[in-house]
Order: C-alpha cells, then sequence, then structure tokens
C-alpha cells in the first residue's frame, strides 16, 4: 500500500492506495486520508485506512464469486438425489392452490421481516379487503404488495435482470416506503448487527452493487441450463442476500426471486415459514462464511413437504 497526493488548488489530498489482481484483472482501491496534513498524522489515518481497505478486498472477492463453493462428490449425489416428484406434483399450481399458496407466503415473508399482521388477517386482508383496526399501514400495504408481486412471478416471462429485481421490490414497497424499486444510493451502506451488537452481515459497498448484480445475472444465464434448478434458485437467493442492493426489503424481493426461478424452471414456488426463521437465517451465514449452499437446499426440500401438507390439507377441506 502506498500513500498517493493529489495537488487541487494550494491544498494537497492525501489517498493511500492499493492495487491487487483479481480474476486475471488489476482492481485498485483507494481511501481518502484528509488534506493538508501532518507527516504524523499521515502514518495515523494509514493505519486505520489499511485496515479498512483490506477488508472491502476480502469483502469484494468473496461478493465477486457468487459460486464461491466446489461441491463435493457426495454433495453432487446428493443434488442428484432431489426428487421433487416424491415430494409434490412438479406442476404449476392450480388457481385454488396459488390462492391459499400467496396467503401462506405473503404471511410468513413479512412476518419473517417483523410484520404484525397474523395469518388469519392476511387472508381477510386479500380475500375480503377486511383491515385490522390495529396494524400498521406499511404492514397492510405490504401484505397487498407480496401477493402483487406473486401474481406477477406466476405469470412473467420476463428473464431475471436488475429491472426485474427492481419491479420485484416495487410492487412490495411501492406504498411504504419512498425509495421502492431504488437500488441503494451511492454512500448508502448496510452493517447488520446481532442483539449483542455484533457485525452478522455488511452489505456490497454501494459503488459495487450494480456490477455484483450483473455478475450474478451472468452467472445464472450460463449455468441455467447445467445446473438443477433449486441449487440455481438457492444460489442466486443466497448471493443476492449477501450483495444486499436495496436500503430495506431484501429479504422479502430474495425470497420472490427465488420462486421466480424456480417457476421458470417448471419447479412450484416455495415458501419460508415463520417457525423456521433461525434456521433459514443459519443457512445464510453458511453459506456467507464457508460457502455451504447444502443447508440452504436441505431446508428447501423441508419447506416443500411442509407446503405439500398444508396444500393437502387444504384440497380436503373442499372435498
Amino acid at each position: 500500500m502506498k500513500v498517493e497526493i493529489r495537488k487541487q488548488g494550494k491544498s494537497k489530498k492525501y489517498y493511500l492506495a492499493h492495487s491487487f489482481r483479481h480474476q486475471g484483472k488489476v482492481k485498485k482501491v483507494r481511501r481518502y486520508l484528509g488534506s493538508n496534513l501532518k507527516k504524523e498524522e499521515i502514518e495515523y489515518l494509514s493505519q486505520r485506512a489499511k485496515v479498512l481497505i483490506e477488508k472491502q478486498i476480502e469483502d469484494f472477492k468473496i461478493l465477486r464469486d457468487p459460486l464461491k463453493f466446489e461441491l463435493s462428490k457426495e454433495e453432487l449425489e446428493f443434488l442428484n438425489s432431489l426428487n421433487i416428484k416424491n415430494v409434490i406434483k412438479i406442476d404449476h399450481l392450480n388457481e385454488d392452490q396459488w390462492k391459499v399458496f400467496t396467503e401462506i407466503f405473503a404471511y410468513n415473508t413479512n412476518a419473517i421481516e417483523g410484520s404484525e399482521v397474523d395469518q388469519k388477517e392476511v387472508k381477510e386482508i386479500l380475500e375480503q379487503n377486511k383491515w385490522p383496526q390495529e396494524a400498521k399501514k406499511e404492514d397492510i400495504s405490504e401484505t397487498y404488495g407480496v401477493a402483487e408481486a406473486i401474481d406477477f412471478i406466476k405469470k412473467t416471462k420476463e428473464p431475471i435482470s436488475i429491472e426485474l429485481i427492481k419491479k420485484l421490490h416495487m410492487f412490495v414497497f411501492k406504498n411504504s416506503k419512498s425509495f421502492a424499486g431504488k437500488l441503494r444510493s451511492l454512500g448508502v451502506e448496510v452493517v447488520i448487527r446481532d442483539a449483542q451488537g455484533n457485525v452478522v452481515h455488511r452489505g456490497a459497498p454501494s459503488n459495487q452493487i450494480t456490477n455484483l448484480l450483473k455478475e450474478l445475472i451472468q452467472w445464472y444465464n450460463d449455468y441455467k441450463n447445467k445446473y438443477h434448478p433449486i441449487l440455481l434458485a438457492a444460489v442466486i437467493h443466497n448471493q443476492f442476500e449477501n450483495i444486499h442492493p436495496f436500503q430495506d426489503g431484501n429479504g422479502r424481493v430474495g425470497r420472490l426471486l427465488l420462486n421466480n426461478i424456480l417457476l421458470k424452471n417448471n419447479y412450484p414456488p416455495v415458501n419460508i415459514s415463520l417457525v423456521n426463521r433461525k434456521e433459514y437465517y443459519q443457512t445464510l451465514q453458511e453459506y456467507q462464511n464457508k460457502g455451504n449452499i447444502r443447508p440452504t437446499l436441505e431446508l428447501i426440500l423441508k419447506e416443500y413437504k411442509k407446503m405439500s401438507k398444508e396444500l393437502g390439507d387444504y384440497k380436503k377441506k373442499k372435498m
């Protein structure tokens, strides 16, 4: 790492810069130190900047490799053994099943993120336009928004793109967030901490979001005819959450994106249940920290089985 000096009028601006090679290309990172600094100030600020640059490079390398794991022989066998036909019929749901799925999904995906509207109230909102008196307006509008997004992904032939991702965000949050449909602006960074204040996730730097999404979409296009649809959906979902492209609402958009990919590959949609929220977060941590996708695959299968039972129970009630 070296200090670079740039003259601007009578002032001197100092930067700590470092070049590194990644995937055959030379990348350069700079951190601004200040202007008109004394030697001891440059040394002190350079030490702080060095730590930040090393962390930025580490995040950069992880985020720029969507499929950052190698599947072992055992994992390949496990992947090839996935037979959803024994879990749920591989076909788009009928009209009644879509109605039930939409209500189940809207309740759970919003509840995972803190919505206080319960499952009975979600059903009343979507079927009768009956609003719970004590519910927050945001929770009600996001219930409608998720349902609208589900209706969109079950019909659309639109390919995976940044525009489609922004469209999903807009569907869900158009009446609750001022930044609906907009990626994080430059300078808007995301750090997620646990109850003890420890950093559990750091989103991609805002100036990398667009390129990272483009690379992820390119990865999907390169491998969509090679990998199992559930693996494709799991990797796209997990890497999307790593990038964290929106100021808020990434979890819900990621789960919609997961389902959009399943549907594009003629697989039924899947719900991530509130009761499995802790396990869901653990699967994301396994992928983020170790590149381990298997826990996500196993959770998806678990949720398929649970959903099959719920749809089966509904069918019995109708008979």
